[in-house]
């Protein structure tokens, strides 16, 4: 069974940083993208950064210049180092993985930053 499993979540102060990782694992078929998505409380899921298996990467307006993603395509795992966290980064992450037949979400990691 696909797994993706997110780690590092929790509570920050503004001005904080956490990290997340996301490892896909069990998967058979050739992982493209992966990302990361967060959903607030009353608001509709957002791309936060993405990455290809190639490196190439993209942010959301609003994380930029404070959040990065990266890499490592051998263990099939993706990081987000999240920088000058704002209590609006507050929200449940997801870890997304694509292939060319089937998309695979994490259960989503909460990340919450107080003031």
């Amino acid at each position: 069974q696909v797994q993706l499993a997110e780690s590092g979540g929790g509570v920050a102060q503004a001005g904080g940083s956490l990290r997340l990782s996301c490892t896909a694992s069990r998967i058979i078929f050739k992982v493209n993208d992966m990302g990361w998505y967060r959903q607030a409380p009353g608001r509709q899921r957002e791309v936060v950064a993405a990455i290809t298996s190639g490196g190439s990467t993209k942010y959301a307006d609003s994380v930029k210049g404070r959040f990065t993603i990266s890499r490592d395509n051998v263990k099939n795992t993706i990081l987000l180092q999240m920088n000058s966290l704002k209590t609006e980064d507050t929200a449940v992450y997801y870890c997304k993985a694509d292939t060319d037949y089937f998309d695979y979400w994490g259960q989503g990691t909460q990340v919450t930053v107080s003031s």
